[in-house]
């Protein structure tokens, strides 16, 4: 009676080592959030300039701004709505305003599984107004968390 008596002291402790091990939670360290990456260009030089100004917001959404006269932003992150086809901005660059829109469409990705899902977009079209933005130039559709280039804005 004894043995089995250890024995089953045993067999819990190792199933319950066991079930501690496996329910360690872990972290996410990726990146969970999409956006689009905006570089600046000066249109003169065609060399990669930070602008002294840029002020950033979603239209009707100007109470929410997404930069505020921050300087040495580079690249601008525009965060694209998932729930919707496009998107449009107002940006101010050195104290002139022009707007952006972007035609994307988004789609779900598994980033892992302790991070879940995140939407991802493919960039379809844009249209701006040339206030200070002399042309855009688009260097990737695929909109996703990694740290690459989607447009250069030539100011």
């Amino acid at each position: 009676m004894r043995i089995f008596y250890l024995l089953f002291i045993e067999v819990l402790i190792a199933g319950f080592s066991i079930f501690i091990v496996s329910c360690a939670s872990e972290a996410c360290f990726e990146e969970t959030n999409s956006y689009l990456k905006a570089t600046f260009y000066n249109n003169t030089t065609k060399k990669q300039v930070a602008p002294d100004s840029v002020t950033l917001f979603g239209v009707n959404h100007e109470s929410t701004k997404i930069y505020n006269k921050a300087s040495n932003v580079q690249p601008a992150l525009f965060p694209l709505d998932p729930a919707s086809e496009k998107s449009t901005f107002v940006i101010r660059i050195n104290g002139v305003t022009d707007t952006i829109q972007f035609l994307y469409s988004s789609y779900p990705h598994l980033i892992s599984k302790e991070c879940g899902y995140t939407f991802y977009q493919t960039l379809d079209t844009f249209f701006f107004s040339r206030n200070r933005i002399n042309y855009i130039y688009r260097s990737s559709n695929k909109i996703t968390t990694i740290n690459e280039e989607n447009i250069r804005i030539f100011y």
